[in-house]
């Protein structure tokens, strides 16, 4: 069992940027693949991006691509997400969620954190 709990979220005008943190505990963190997620008001929740235990590997989802940076320091169980040029429509709670196996199946997610982009 892992334990996640994200925080940095808050109100930022567009073009901003913010930094979200994911401290992990309770858990191997340094072997699980790692993962950013958020929901939108009257949205479903979906991809942001995501990062393998080795912090080699990662993808993005296209809205985000070229603005956003998921990265991780496995010595303090850590995951970072870094928003930059944010816009209105990045507005959601934010999640991180840690994969045990790397097969993009995430068991642990934590309790999210707003970040809310104004215009």
């Amino acid at each position: 069992q892992v334990q996640l709990v994200e925080s940095g979220g808050g109100l930022v005008q567009a073009g901003g940027s913010l930094r979200l943190f994911c401290a992990a505990s309770g858990g191997t963190f340094s072997s699980y693949a790692m993962g950013w997620f958020r929901r939108a008001p009257g949205k479903e929740r979906e991809f942001v991006a995501a990062i393998n235990w080795s912090g080699i590997t990662t993808h993005y989802a296209d809205s985000v691509k070229g603005r956003f940076t998921i990265s991780r320091d496995n010595a303090k169980n850590m995951g970072y997400l870094q928003m930059n040029s944010l816009k209105p429509e990045d507005t959601a709670v934010y999640y991180c969620a840690a994969d045990p196996y790397g097969g993009s199946y995430y068991d642990y997610w934590g309790q999210g954190t707003q970040v809310t982009v104004s215009s």
